[in-house]
């Protein structure tokens, strides 16, 4: 019994140490995050949300969605910055397309938000295109108020509602 469980403690500390994972603080290579950026994480599983090419990274690292104020189609610095990032990503990854949907809270007129929304996925579109992606590889569609991600009448969910969102496609033609 005592041969099974030195055994069993050395599996287990071959194993310990065999996830150790310099990525993430280890020597001299800083975070992990700035391993991804730099297109150097090599132990990302294919298209999960710790891929730098995969779709799941972009949603959930990147961002696929900015806000916009209350009857505004301008860019705030805060959806600058997103698209910042979903430029770049969009830059490093051409196998993909993206389809950006503009949105608008639940006020107004059913053809007020549908003319809101479209003025919100036009502006991200040109952002994009101003910095570097081809606008070819964009398209837009408005939804207006039709698509809520939040429903009931107070700001809380007025502000997520007022939103562009960048939904990505794989270029399978090119």
């Amino acid at each position: 019994m005592i041969t099974f469980a030195r055994a069993a403690l050395m599996v287990a500390a071959l194993a310990v140490a065999g996830c150790s994972n310099t990525g993430f603080g280890g020597s001299g290579s800083g975070s992990g995050f700035d391993t991804a950026k730099r297109g150097g994480d090599q132990g990302a599983v294919p298209g999960s949300a710790s891929d730098p090419q995969s779709p799941l990274y972009f949603q959930s690292s990147i961002g696929d969605r900015v806000l916009f104020a209350v009857d505004q189609s301008s860019l705030g610095p805060d959806a600058k910055t997103v698209l910042d990032g979903q430029a770049d990503w969009l830059l490093r990854n051409a196998d993909y397309k993206a389809v950006i949907e503009g949105h608008a809270d639940e006020q107004g007129t059913r053809e007020y938000n549908l003319a809101l929304g479209a003025r919100r996925a036009n502006a991200v579109r040109e952002y994009l295109i101003n910095q570097g992606v081809p606008g070819a590889r964009l398209r837009t569609v408005t939804y207006g108020k039709e698509r809520p991600i939040e429903i009931c009448s107070d700001e809380g969910c007025y502000s997520k509602n007022r939103r562009a969102v960048t939904v990505l496609s794989a270029d399978i033609t090119g």
